[in-house]
């Protein structure tokens, strides 16, 4: 019985103290049959488009004169890594990884850092100038430092809690409509389970729109340092 409505993120199943849920992460990888990789299939042509498509957008965002060879290649893995998980989450008795920010936290931090590190270093001047908006008048100026300042070391917060929150969000609601099943009327049932269909389908939109919307942030802010 659930002390706690949160409690069906608690990472719960364990041996000898050390917690197995996060395998979860790992588990869809031994799902993946060999032959995936060797034999050309309607999944992999379908994946290469996405792949594809993605590279082209993610190129447009940091921009051409920017962009280093290989480059958007690191955001489309982190859009892989992301939604693989959330759809892992999807699945009964399976612990939602992403809805952890031990997870998004460490996913978004270390990305903005090396994008901090980068700018700082070896373009001083302009990350300076990115603090005052072009036209900004003078007496605004300090104000606008302040706020440029704090937006920019939110921002890492911003991604996790985003990510975290929506994953959250739907499974609660789901987890909710599922335990007032066994108080219902037998008549309400179907109403209950179209409406748990609706809602699993929904969160599988959030799950990839969530983790696109991970992955265009991390780039934009990633061609704000160049």
């Amino acid at each position: 019985m659930m002390t706690n409505l949160f409690s069906v993120f608690d990472p719960s199943s364990n041996i000898m103290n050390l917690s197995i849920n996060w395998l979860s992460t790992f588990i869809g990888l031994m799902l993946i049959p060999t032959s995936l990789w060797l034999i050309p299939s309607r999944s992999t042509i379908l994946w290469n488009l996405i792949i594809n498509k993605l590279h082209e957008e993610f190129k447009l965002l940091i921009g051409k004169k920017k962009i280093n060879k290989g480059s958007t290649f690191i955001f489309i893995s982190i859009f892989s890594i992301i939604l693989y998980n959330n759809f892992m989450g999807l699945f009964p008795y399976i612990f939602t990884s992403t809805s952890h920010m031990v997870m998004t936290l460490s996913l978004a931090l270390p990305l903005w850092l090396s994008f901090m590190f980068y700018g700082w270093i070896n373009n001083t001047k302009y990350m300076f100038a990115h603090l005052v908006p072009q036209g900004t008048p003078g007496a605004l100026m300090p104000f606008m430092v302040c706020i440029e300042t704090i937006s920019n070391i939110i921002r890492p917060g911003t991604l996790a809690i985003r990510l975290a929150a929506n994953m959250i969000a739907g499974h609660l609601l789901l987890t909710l409509l599922g335990n007032t099943g066994s108080t219902m009327m037998l008549s309400l049932l179907p109403l209950l389970m179209f409406t748990q269909i609706l809602l699993l389908t929904l969160e599988s939109a959030v799950a990839i729109i969530q983790s696109y919307v991970f992955a265009v942030l991390s780039t934009l802010y990633s061609s704000e340092v160049n």
